[in-house]
């Protein structure tokens, strides 16, 4: 038996080396990026309105329709309530059931994402991006694959965001999530590039322009520009006093 297989024998019988062998592999993993999730491109059809009460009672039939329909209602209820376990539950048998059922996907991914179950998150989004061929759920989507640490998915469904030219409100969320990442990998100036990018501060802010700006202000911080983090924060805070911590950061940089 050579020099060489001792050695690994040795590293074997030996505790210590085998557990910083066991770390030297979990770090390499995490290094590696995880491959780009294969999806098909967005179709022309958006049934993004159909009727739960007709897709239901084409499903499973009567009466089982209506009793699928108030556990719909609940859910939507209960989500509105912050009550989010409920309304897990109560979706449970009708994503199970109506797989086909916009409503239900949509209402479970993002219930899922409250509940911080990413990769569940991540399954009902996806097929909610696949039967209705919308874009709306593209931001919490992109940030469930951001805290996987997914970044080819989130750029990717940035750019499907782009491409579908939806609603300002929606490509702010996106783009929030977007600059979110680059800071997750430690890329401060892609983050704020990102947000920079198009930015003016409007008379009358949308929720949507607050919370882009507090994003900003908290990435100005980070990069240590504290006057530009300041004057953003003080600007958030006079248009919501209760949006995050903006009026306590605010004070705490002048």
């Amino acid at each position: 038996m050579g020099s060489g297989s001792s050695e690994s024998m040795h590293k074997m019988s030996d505790p210590e080396a085998l557990e910083r062998t066991a770390r030297a592999a979990l770090r390499r993993a995490r290094s590696q990026p995880p491959p780009l999730r294969k999806r098909k491109p967005l179709g022309r059809r958006n049934q993004h309105e159909q009727d739960p009460a007709v897709v239901l009672k084409r499903t499973v039939g009567t009466p089982r329709d209506r009793t699928l329909l108030n556990r719909l209602n609940r859910a939507a209820r209960a989500f509105e309530a912050e009550r989010f376990a409920d309304a897990r539950r109560e979706l449970q048998p009708v994503v199970r059931e109506a797989p086909e059922l916009l409503a239900g996907r949509e209402l479970m991914g993002i219930t899922l994402y409250r509940l911080r179950r990413w990769r569940e998150a991540i399954e009902q989004l996806e097929k909610f991006r696949e039967l209705s061929s919308s874009a709306e759920q593209h931001p919490v989507l992109a940030d469930c694959h951001r805290a996987l640490g997914r970044w080819a998915d989130v750029e990717a469904l940035w750019r499907e965001l782009g491409e579908e030219s939806p609603s300002a409100e929606l490509v702010n969320e996106g783009r929030i999530v977007l600059a979110g990442s680059k800071a997750d990998r430690g890329d401060l100036s892609g983050a704020i590039a990102t947000l920079e990018q198009g930015w003016k501060q409007p008379k009358q802010p949308r929720e949507d322009q607050l919370r882009r700006a507090y994003a900003l202000a908290d990435l100005y911080d980070r990069a240590g520009k504290t006057v530009r983090a300041r004057e953003l924060f003080k600007w958030v805070s006079h248009h919501d006093p209760e949006l995050a911590d903006a009026t306590i950061r605010e004070k705490a940089l002048s």
